[in-house]
């Protein structure tokens, strides 16, 4: 069996950059490789909560960022999910935004993904916070996905 990987809004945003800073230029492009050469290496999930994202504001590309992740399966949002969203927010875990961070880590866990690919490394991919993240998901008797970016899922050739 494939290890699962859930998307959050960062990886269809970042493949659709253009931005032409040195460090956002990398970024698109390990976002790329990873998609087109290490996706189907997994099984990949997203949810409902990053096409909100995506549809929030005035953003280029936002019908290319959406269809990217279209065909992919949804996660369900659950009222299970928002609960462990609640306590994420009562443990001060992520900033209390419902639709945020906080719900894509809760979705992640809930579902017991392996993986939660993410450019987000202030809330998510930041190792400072693996420690409270994994503490409040045993709590909660959830699985702890790795909080990973694309880089670090790009298989080295060999």
């Amino acid at each position: 069996m494939k290890p699962t990987v859930y998307i959050e809004t960062t990886i269809p945003s970042f493949y659709h950059s253009t931005r032409l800073e040195p460090e956002m230029v990398a970024m698109r492009n390990w976002t790329r490789s990873w998609w087109h050469e290490e996706r189907d290496n997994y099984q990949v999930f997203t949810s409902d909560a990053v096409v909100d994202e995506l549809e929030t504001g005035d953003h280029p590309l936002m019908n290319e960022k959406i269809e990217l992740i279209r065909a992919l399966p949804f996660l369900e949002i659950n009222e299970a999910v928002a609960d462990v969203v609640a306590v994420y927010h009562e443990h001060r875990l992520m900033p209390k935004d419902d639709s945020g961070d906080a719900l894509h880590l809760a979705l992640a866990s809930f579902h017991k993904c392996d993986y939660l690919l993410t450019w987000n490394c202030k809330h998510l991919a930041n190792a400072n916070k693996f420690g409270h993240i994994r503490r409040i998901n045993g709590i909660l008797c959830l699985a702890t996905p790795e909080l990973v970016t694309p880089l670090e899922l790009v298989q080295e050739s060999l």
